[in-house]
């Protein structure tokens, strides 16, 4: 497989999952197809929207030469605070390390330059560590200092590992060749702790493609616009982390001919905002930034914020904000909540005005068994209730619940309902993809918190959005271009009365998503500029999938058959 011709791409996002099939010869798109994902098996979707494709383009599967897969799973893992519970080796290097990990010991031993060691590996030391993390955790992280010039500590670690406590073990020299410990040791983290995840999940689509008929290879998208091969994922999971805003640069770039432009996804959990320069991606050489952990994995250069079509939308002291939390829009209750009493007390204004003037709601996720749990076993017995109303109820603190919830949202058993800018756009007409009447009653009993009426409050959600797009678009190109005191400088609502200073982008947004051209259009007006939606936007990650360099699977395929 050298030259695919007919490519599958795919793209599982944090609501929606997209599948394209292109002819990559004719660049022409022969069926494309959307459906919401599912959370607790992205799989699922997976097979609903290649089955769609397969149904829709009329092609024999096995005419198909290649699937490429951009996911948000190690994305989402990390923010759902998911994967396995890893356990730290740090070798020659006594200084604290803040990287998210269960356990970590120190080892003497460690290399100086030129492949000197500073002293032998402490065998010791490294048994008795091995003996005290083995019983609570799933997975091993070895990094060793200067190990990216000699790795013969963490190469002796790992196998101590192997026969005294057989499970997985990432080593930092096979993920990065740069000095910086702390940044090598959190890539070799991230990989550990998204070993699991990224098993289950390559398994589950491999057993699907069998079940649809699809022989041909599968390749995942990394973060910085390559293609590995499934066994690379398994062994480098940190690579796809910004999977999704490098199919977002791909698709842009396909679109840009050689120009400078920005893209922006809005999606449904976030917006990713990518730069395209004289028609390429730009890289980030030195390492993306996972929350407040710098790594070493390479990827795009991008910005993402917290906002997007299921972004919850909350009232509190008369002010009106929106997201990072997502949550299951009012309009689609109807797709995932089956009962219609529970229906019925989602519309409830009570959960809407109750104590607290909680802005969302939870439910039992359908076909969940509460088993033991208390919190579950409340919304089996009662319906859906909200946050407040579940404290006053199981009478816990707040900080004991809010675990106890993201610990069952993570868990995908229970479900978080909201008003959002989704349901802002039923209300004013723009979407009629659900259910309207429940989109309507909800915003008139949160509008009324503002003194607003339901269409008057909606119009308000959507010029907070388009601020925040604005603003993000702002600062992500101000940092990159000025640095981040002038950008802030820039950013001020008002200057003096001598000086009035107007900021243009240069640059045309393309934009990409279902949601896009409800919120973009009004952002590139305040800025100066011009939006493009080409053709196929709604799909725009999926096609990017489909486009991504496969000279890196191509090469691992070469040196497999070499074997």
């Amino acid at each position: 497989m050298h030259t695919p011709t007919l490519v599958i791409g795919i793209d599982t996002g944090g609501t929606y999952t997209d599948a394209v099939l292109v002819n990559l010869k004719t660049k022409d798109v022969l069926a494309w197809a959307k459906e919401p994902t599912t959370t607790h098996n992205p799989a699922l979707a997976i097979k609903k929207t290649l089955a769609a494709i397969l149904d829709k383009s009329h092609i024999n599967p096995g005419s198909i030469d290649l699937v490429i897969v951009s996911t948000t799973l190690a994305t989402n893992a990390l923010v759902e605070n998911q994967g396995a519970e890893v356990g730290l080796l740090v070798i020659g290097h006594d200084q604290r390390l803040d990287v998210p990990v269960t356990d970590f010991r120190y080892i003497p031993g460690g290399h100086k330059a030129r492949r000197i060691e500073s002293e032998p590996l402490g065998m010791d030391y490294l048994v008795q560590a091995i003996r005290a993390m083995q019983d609570h955790v799933d997975t091993y992280a070895i990094c060793a200092m200067l190990a990216f010039d000699d790795p013969s500590h963490e190469l002796v670690a790992a196998k101590a590992i192997e026969l005294l406590d057989p499970k997985p073990v990432f080593s930092s020299h096979q993920a990065s060749t740069r000095p910086g410990f702390r940044e090598r040791a959190t890539t070799a983290v991230l990989n550990a702790r998204l070993l699991p995840v990224m098993q289950n999940f390559l398994t589950s689509i491999s057993q699907t493609m069998m079940e649809l008929g699809l022989s041909c290879p599968v390749g995942i998208a990394r973060g910085d616009c390559r293609v590995m091969s499934l066994d690379q994922a398994v062994r480098n999971s940190s690579s796809t982390v910004a999977s999704g805003p490098a199919a977002t640069a791909v698709f842009g770039a396909s679109i840009a001919q050689g120009q400078t432009t920005v893209v922006v996804d809005v999606g449904g959990t976030t917006s990713d905002i990518t730069l395209i320069c004289d028609g390429q991606p730009v890289i980030r050489e030195d390492g993306m930034v996972v929350g407040s952990w710098s790594t070493h994995v390479r990827a795009v250069e991008m910005r993402t914020v917290g906002l997007g079509g299921d972004s919850l939308i909350s009232v509190e002291h008369g002010n009106l904000s929106i997201g990072p939390a997502r949550v299951l829009p009012m309009s689609q209750v109807h797709a995932q909540v089956v009962k219609n009493d529970d229906l019925q007390t989602l519309a409830n204004p009570v959960l809407w005005l109750g104590p607290g003037l909680d802005s969302q709601c939870l439910a039992l996720a359908p076909g969940q068994d509460p088993g033991t749990d208390p919190l579950l076993l409340q919304l089996a017995k009662d319906g859906p209730s909200t946050p407040q109303a579940l404290r006053l109820t199981l009478g816990v603190a707040e900080s004991t619940l809010n675990k106890s919830i993201a610990r069952l949202q993570g868990a995908h058993k229970i479900i978080t309902c909201g008003f959002t800018p989704t349901d802002a756009l039923h209300v004013l007409g723009k979407l009629t993809l659900g259910d309207v009447q429940l989109a309507h009653k909800s915003a008139l009993i949160l509008g009324q918190l503002l003194g607003l009426e339901a269409v008057d409050f909606c119009q308000q959600i959507l010029l907070q959005a388009q601020d925040i797009l604005a603003m993000t678009l702002l600062t992500a190109l101000g940092d990159q271009e000025l640095g981040p005191v002038l950008t802030r400088a820039l950013q001020q609502k008002k200057w003096t009365s001598l000086l009035d200073i107007t900021i243009r982008l240069k640059p045309q947004i393309i934009g990409i998503g279902a949601a896009a051209p409800y919120l973009l259009p009004d952002v590139a007006d305040k800025l100066g500029t011009k939006v493009l939606f080409p053709e196929y936007y709604q799909v725009g990650n999926a096609l990017g999938a489909a486009y991504m360099d496969i000279k890196m699977i191509n090469h691992n395929q070469d040196n497999h058959h070499a074997l």
